[in-house]
């Protein structure tokens, strides 16, 4: 469980970090029998600094509830 929480800690710190993930697709623009021309459409995923945060305390306080526990 330790474990756990400390992956649970270290998931929000890096959210609260980094607040966007961009990835990228490719659609069909012109299709010309073999001339195909393609286009790169950006997409973004944003969150708050706040979510890292708050997903960081979920993880101390789990920490805490299994170092108590021994």
């Amino acid at each position: 469980m330790k474990k756990i929480s400390l992956v649970v800690f270290l998931l929000g710190l890096v959210m609260t970090v980094i607040t966007t993930i961009t990835f990228f697709t490719s659609e069909k623009v012109v299709d010309l029998g073999k001339i195909e021309i393609r286009k790169d459409k950006p997409h973004h995923i944003k969150w708050s600094p706040v979510v890292g945060i708050a997903i960081m305390g979920i993880g101390g306080i789990l920490y805490w509830q299994t170092f108590n526990e021994q």
